[in-house]
């Protein structure tokens, strides 16, 4: 049985995030990423010779290379903040998180199986997100096989002076 990992800060009043909330704070996560992508597309471009990688241009393998970089790196992205402290981001500027469904912090390993099963999920016309409308447990797909849940975290409480 896998050690359960809390987060630093503890909520009892969370509940399932909504589908708006969530696709907003993907929205903001897309952006980051696609800047990511960008710079190592720039140093694709630096490692070969100012040419860019295209399946017309470049050989099989360099395409592979670069397709297999953008992939991991993009898994490293998610995988670091939902690890971390269960917030991408996105998901920090909408107080969004993602844990476990005991409320603790995601494994690498938990991590890696909800980013693979999210592609199938919003691959089928997002179908696997839209699930959870239908659900009482408010559970897409890939929340359901990786066994982790997306939460609204409350609002703050006002400082006092």
């Amino acid at each position: 049985m896998p050690m359960h990992r809390p987060f630093a800060e503890e909520f009892t009043d969370t509940r399932p995030a909504s589908l708006v909330k969530r696709l907003l704070a993907m929205v903001y996560d897309a952006l980051l990423v696609i800047a990511i992508w960008m710079i190592v597309g720039g140093i694709g471009v630096m490692l070969n010779d100012g040419e860019a990688i295209s399946a017309q241009t470049s050989s099989p393998s360099a395409v592979a290379l670069f397709n297999s970089a953008l992939f991991c790196i993009t898994f490293l992205f998610f995988g670091f903040f939902w690890t971390r402290n269960g917030q991408t981001l996105g998901m920090l500027a909408w107080r969004l998180r993602v844990q476990t469904l005991e409320g603790g912090r995601l494994s690498w390993s938990k991590a890696l199986v909800r980013f693979l099963c999210a592609i199938p999920s919003l691959g089928l016309f997002g179908i696997g997100l839209l699930w959870m409308l239908f659900t009482d447990e408010r559970l897409s797909w890939h929340d359901r096989w990786s066994g982790s849940c997306i939460v609204q975290l409350p609002k703050p409480s006002p400082q006092k002076p």
